[in-house]
C-alpha cells in the first residue's frame, strides 16, 4: 500500500490544472464521489470554475470490488459544452467507462474529458489528464476512518 499525502496532492493538483487548462479548458467540473471530490474542488479553484458538481458511483466497498456499478445523483449538464470528470484513480476503468457512457447518452453534445491523479495502465480506459501510475493500493490523505 502507498500513502499519498497532502503536499504531494497539492503539487500534483497544480500540475494537473496546468495540463487541463492548456488542452481542454472546461466549463464545468464533475467530481465522482467520493474519491474525485477533493480533486474537483482543487481544480475548480485553480481553474476559476464556479460550476463544480458531483455524482455518486459505487463500485468498491473499502478495498473490495463489487459486482455492480451504481451511478446516481447525476446533475443537469445541459447548459455546458465541456465537462471535466475527476476521480482519484482509474483502477480497472470499469466505473469511468460506465460513467462516461451514461453521461454521453444523457448529453450527446457534451465534450467530456477525464482527469485523475493516479491510473493503472491496464485499465479499460486511461484518463485524458493524469499524473502518476499506480501499481498497488493507494491510501489517500482524505481516507479518514473513525474506527
Amino acid at each position: 500500500m502507498t500513502y499519498y499525502d497532502f503536499d504531494s496532492f497539492r503539487h500534483d493538483a497544480k500540475v494537473l490544472a496546468q495540463k487541463v487548462k492548456s488542452k481542454f479548458d472546461p466549463d464545468a467540473i464533475l467530481g465522482i464521489a467520493r474519491g474525485g471530490l477533493t480533486l474537483a474542488h482543487f481544480l475548480a479553484n485553480a481553474l476559476d470554475i464556479r460550476d463544480c458538481f458531483s455524482l455518486n458511483s459505487i463500485h468498491y466497498e473499502k478495498s473490495k470490488k463489487l459486482d455492480t456499478i451504481n451511478i446516481y445523483n447525476i446533475p443537469d449538464l445541459s447548459k455546458f459544452k465541456k465537462v471535466l470528470i475527476t476521480d482519484d484513480i482509474i483502477d480497472s476503468g470499469e466505473s469511468m467507462v460506465a460513467i462516461k457512457k451514461k453521461i454521453s447518452n444523457m448529453y450527446p453534445n457534451l465534450e467530456i474529458a477525464v482527469a485523475t491523479i493516479f491510473y493503472k495502465p491496464k485499465a479499460l480506459m486511461l484518463p485524458n489528464f493524469t499524473i502518476k501510475e499506480a501499481d498497488d493500493w493507494i491510501e489517500f490523505f482524505w481516507d479518514l476512518s473513525l474506527e
